[in-house]
């Protein structure tokens, strides 16, 4: 059953960071509802256990995640030997661009060719953390702006195409934070289709994997690429079970070389240990709390329809682009006339509301607002904002 949980004063970092206080934090991506029963009984039981140290990871976790992905998603093939673990998927991903780019470097020592960054081709407005990692590697951003068309944002596939062929990487989010896309089979194997005419490697962050309102169905890109090995995906059940300060994240790698290489990225940079209570959570929200999940996407897409309805009927000056999954709602602010960061700042510290702004995600116009919280803090929220709006 999904309970919500009052979470201020807990050091939470959505309620209680210092940009927070005073606010209704409607803003970094978790969920103020408590983790689903079967994890929290798990977690007890490891923890009556009374000692916390270095863990292994086994076979029961693997089993874990290869079922769920089976059953749910119709992705077979996961296994021990092409599974790697690690604390989150932002470091999976930093640890996948250094292998990669020490790949780029020996290929480039074979040909007797000039060593160059890795070049990185993405999708934006793009989730912030993929700024973050591509500079902190050392990699460079090949953008590629979604474009908004029959109010959704999709891809410009002629961009994709030029700026592949100037690109070493692809990295996908699937489903697309923040625009709420969910990709369509057809859209995935188009994507595959040029990724691998121009030779890309596929990164592909899977994370928000489990949220898909109906009418819409998350697909793997690995069932697209079946016979393929230069890719890797990324997953962890964090997102979807509230259970991300547990650290445990996964990286499928079918490449048995790239595995070596990136288990490598991983332990050079000391990525790869895990929190004992990370492991259990997993296989508990894998094999036992499906039921919870349900109820989870249903509320959400709840709050999502109210959200749209409220904008609609009191707010029609703010546009909201029919959202297909994820619990982040994307609303374009374009017709207040001011920057988002500026309508953040003004909307905080008045109405005591906190949005995160299109800038940090390399956007304009737009707001990013977090729907995985109870519909009277949505409501609240949402009332707040209004009463602001119009008094101006």
């Amino acid at each position: 059953m999904l309970e919500y949980v009052n979470r201020k004063g807990s050091d939470c970092y959505k309620w209680d960071s210092e940009c927070a206080q005073d606010c209704l934090p409607l803003w970094i991506a978790d969920m103020d509802f408590k983790a689903a029963q079967p994890i929290r009984d798990a977690m007890q039981r490891r923890l009556d256990h009374g000692v916390f140290g270095y863990s292994i990871v086994p076979q029961a976790n693997y089993d874990a995640v290869a079922s769920w992905f089976e059953r749910r998603h119709g992705w077979k093939g996961i296994n021990r030997d092409n599974l790697l673990y690690t604390t989150a998927v932002v470091p999976a991903i930093s640890a996948i661009f250094a292998a990669l780019q020490d790949r780029k470097n020996h290929q480039s020592a074979i040909t007797n060719n000039q060593c160059a960054r890795l070049r990185v081709l993405t999708f934006t407005p793009a989730y912030n953390c993929f700024f973050s990692s591509i500079e902190n590697m050392g990699c460079e951003l090949v953008p590629s702006p979604l474009v908004l068309r029959n109010n959704r944002f999709e891809i410009n596939w002629e961009d994709v195409e030029t700026k592949a062929k100037e690109a070493d990487v692809f990295l996908l989010c699937n489903p697309h934070n923040p625009t709420g896309r969910v990709w369509s089979r057809n859209e995935l194997e188009r994507l595959a289709d040029i990724m691998r005419r121009e030779h890309l490697f596929v990164l592909s962050d899977e994370i928000h994997c489990e949220f898909a309102f109906p009418e819409h169905a998350y697909t793997p890109f690995a069932s697209i690429v079946i016979n393929d090995t230069d890719f890797c995906v990324c997953t962890s059940a964090s997102k979807a079970f509230n259970i991300a300060g547990l650290l445990c994240a996964n990286i499928y790698v079918p490449n048995k070389e790239l595995f070596a290489q990136i288990n490598h990225a991983l332990e050079t940079h000391e990525v790869n240990g895990l929190n004992p209570f990370g492991l259990v959570a997993q296989v508990a929200a894998y094999n036992e709390s499906e039921t919870w999940l349900d109820e989870l996407n249903e509320y959400v897409y709840g709050n999502f329809c109210y959200l749209r309805d409220f904008l609609h009927t009191q707010l029609p000056m703010l546009q909201i682009h029919e959202t297909e999954g994820t619990y982040l709602a994307w609303v374009n602010i374009e017709a207040l006339g001011i920057p988002a960061e500026q309508f953040c700042h003004d909307l905080a510290t008045h109405a005591h509301v906190l949005f995160n702004p299109s800038e940090m995600y390399g956007g304009e116009h737009y707001v990013r607002i977090n729907l995985a919280t109870s519909r009277e803090i949505l409501t609240q929220a949402l009332e707040q904002m209004k009463h602001y709006l119009l008094k101006k």
